[in-house]
């Protein structure tokens, strides 16, 4: 094997178009990505059948300026890696079958990789000195899970929601706001003018036995809190109300992380998706780990969304394993990180 061992990771699982070329599964020789939510933007969401035609439309090129920008030869390149899932099973198809088609005609292994694993995976390029263990919440706008990393590409899953995900839970309360979409930076924009304990929103907990989210309940008392206010002619404020809103979210993701690192005897806490961008999260985070001497890992915001470097790393670890995949690899969008 060589030394130097380079994966070029691709990401189509939602709605952008992501090409990356990783050495040794930390050093990001390129990261490029096209973002579709200009487009999105107008139906205040991600519409599947679009983002599908947007991907085709450009991952030959994101792929080919990846290639370019990390100063890179075919033959150089060691393996080809791809997400296959979870995700939007169109846009998913259209990475998995571009892979499936470069390592047929470079002969390179063909390595599937899980979305969830690559957002974790984030953290080793952010941090170079990181290593298992450690949990890991990953929080974005499909998913919310606690995650043990127990050593690479070996995961339990402590806990995860059981109706919104975080991310969607302030997209729908974004749109319900008048703020528009993604809801996730207009919500934190907006609850910095706010007051964080002007309203109080329920803090759902579920029960003391399981380390599952829950966030429907919080999403309809907001919505109530809205309409409640309208039919009595109040005045609204968006600021208290985004700033209310997330602090009731981020306070049960903290507690829950915190609860997790305590069962697991594990000193070190890291971030990953969309939501781990979030400024308030990432200070409350902050200030629990310093209070309770943990070590605390976060992605910079561009590695918070999804990418290919991250999908990269995590090819990156598998290629060590040997862990390849078949020319007959699928897309699978309700696909598990782990069984508990």
């Amino acid at each position: 094997m060589n030394d130097n061992v380079l994966i070029l990771g691709i990401e189509t699982s939602c709605d952008e178009t992501a090409a990356a070329v990783v050495e040794n599964g930390r050093n990001v020789l390129s990261n490029i990505i096209s973002s579709q939510i200009e487009i999105h933007k107008e139906f205040g969401g991600v519409v599947p059948e679009v983002a599908s035609r947007k991907h085709i439309e450009n991952i030959n090129g994101v792929v080919a300026e990846a290639l370019k920008k990390s100063g890179v030869g075919i033959d150089q390149i060691n393996a080809v890696a791809v997400t296959y899932g979870p995700g939007l099973v169109g846009a998913l198809l259209v990475g998995v079958n571009f892979a499936k088609g470069l390592s047929y005609a470079w002969n390179k292994p063909l390595i599937g990789v899980n979305h969830i694993e690559g957002h974790i995976s984030a953290n080793f390029i952010e941090n170079k000195n990181l290593e298992p263990p450690f949990v890991c919440l990953v929080a974005s706008g499909g998913h919310t899970h606690l995650v043990y990393v127990e050593s690479y590409g070996k995961y339990e899953v402590l806990g995860r929601t059981r109706d919104d995900a975080a991310g969607e839970a302030f997209d729908k309360i974004a749109r319900a706001v008048g703020l528009g979409y993604p809801g996730g930076p207009l919500i934190d924009k907006a609850a910095k003018a706010g007051n964080k304990d002007a309203i109080k929103f329920p803090r759902v907990i579920i029960d003391d036995d399981t380390l599952d989210f829950s966030f429907s309940g919080l999403k309809s008392s907001v919505l109530n809190y809205i309409h409640n206010s309208k039919e009595r002619n109040e005045k609204i404020d968006v600021n208290d109300i985004a700033a209310s809103f997330q602090e009731a979210v981020v306070d049960v993701l903290v507690q829950k992380t915190m609860k997790a690192a305590k069962i697991k005897s594990c000193r070190t806490i890291a971030l990953a998706g969309g939501v781990a961008s979030n400024s308030r999260l990432r200070k409350l985070f902050a200030d629990c780990c310093i209070a309770n001497n943990y070590k605390f890992s976060k992605p910079s915001s561009i590695l918070c969304t999804d990418n290919a470097a991250m999908i990269g790393c995590a090819g990156y670890y598998k290629f060590l394993n040997k862990e390849f995949s078949e020319l007959s690899l699928n897309a699978i969008p309700n696909l598990e990180l782990a069984k508990r």
